[in-house]
């Protein structure tokens, strides 16, 4: 994944949590259906596939990891 950031989207911090496991979230995903959830990298990853299909924006900040 690469990182992408569509309008208004703000820059993760380390404030921001994974809604699994409370680690640093790396991944916002804007859902079709309203909301957002935050990911850290490994469970963004886990779940990319079916994120893919329930997703309006997947903001995906990992490279920061590198």
């Amino acid at each position: 994944m690469s990182t992408t950031v569509i309008g208004d989207a703000r820059a993760l911090n380390a404030g921001d949590r994974c809604d699994r496991c409370g680690a640093q979230a790396y991944m916002r995903v804007t859902l079709a259906s309203g909301g957002e959830l935050l990911f850290c990298a490994h469970h963004g990853k886990e779940h990319a596939d079916r994120l893919k299909q329930v997703a309006l924006n997947i903001q995906d900040e990992t490279s920061r990891l590198s």
